[in-house]
């Protein structure tokens, strides 16, 4: 069984930044994507960043590309997403997800965290 804790979330300023983490534990399939996937208050949940785990290539959605970076320490299992100039309309809860197929396709996605708050107010 995979458990995804994600961590960071905050309230900040427009232009301010955070760092999300999100700790695994189990077996994380080598040939899949990891990711984080964002949902504001009555809005669907959509794909934010993610990483081919082997391949380490990596996807961004056209909302914060530019802003974010995504980033895996191996040895540890930990994904983090490092968010500058925060805006606004970045305010959603933020989830990790694991054993992914397609990497911002929230369906394909096995394995979700409980989320963390990000709040940006202006």
């Amino acid at each position: 069984q995979v458990q995804l804790v994600e961590s960071g979330g905050g309230s900040v300023k427009a232009g301010g930044s955070l760092r999300l983490s999100c700790a695994a534990s189990g077996d994380l399939k080598t040939y899949s994507y990891m990711g984080w996937f964002r949902q504001a208050p009555g809005k669907a949940r959509e794909g934010v960043a993610s990483i081919g785990l082997r391949s380490r290539t990596i996807y961004y959605s056209d909302s914060v590309r530019g802003r974010v970076t995504i980033s895996q320490a191996h040895a540890k299992k930990t994904l983090y997403l490092q968010m500058n100039s925060l805006k606004p309309a970045d305010t959603a809860i933020y989830y990790c997800a694991a054993d992914g197929q397609r990497p911002l396709e929230r369906t394909s996605y096995k394995y979700w965290g409980q989320g963390t708050q990000v709040t940006v107010s202006s």
